[in-house]
């Protein structure tokens, strides 16, 4: 198989795996490995195969997030690996982070990294904004001391050494 068929492959294989996620699918299994890992930032956790990855994450986003329209921005695309950037619009209508639901409708920036062999996902890096998420549920988790102050000139950035 030449490189550009195995990244369309490749990329056939996620697109789907992301179509079923915003079906609201609950089989997602013919699109992993039964070795699958997911391995998010922190806040997220870490996923060692797919039960735990729906349990301990599909599972939590749904119930605090309603009304999931997802929007990936760009694919790249190289060999077994493929990634997007994107967002997910949503209402905050269950407990999320120790906020309880606000009804506020939501951006959830996320990035995705997977590889993909034999045409399953075997493992996810993810990013999730977590922060911003919940600044936008009125939360600063960096208590005013996030590095926007220097970008508003509140306060001035200092010398190296």
């Amino acid at each position: 198989m030449s490189y550009d068929e195995k990244s369309k492959k490749t990329l056939a294989v996620v697109r789907a795996m992301e179509e079923a996620l915003i079906a609201k699918s609950n089989d997602m299994g013919k699109y992993f490995h039964k070795d699958f890992r997911w391995m998010g930032n922190q806040g997220c956790g870490t996923k060692n195969n797919l039960e735990e990855f729906r349990n301990n994450w599909q599972l939590p986003l749904r119930a605090a997030f309603s009304d999931r329209i997802y929007k990936t921005d760009r694919w790249l695309v190289d060999g077994e690996w493929a990634s997007c950037f994107g967002h997910i619009d949503a209402i905050h209508s269950g407990e999320f982070m120790g906020v309880e639901p606000t009804n506020k409708r939501v951006k959830i920036h996320y990035t995705d990294f997977w590889e993909v062999k034999e045409g399953l996902i075997t493992d996810n890096w993810v990013t999730v904004d977590f922060p911003s998420i919940l600044a936008q549920l009125g939360v600063d988790v960096f208590n005013g001391q996030g590095w926007e102050v220097y970008d508003r000139g509140e306060k001035n950035p200092p010398k190296p050494e």
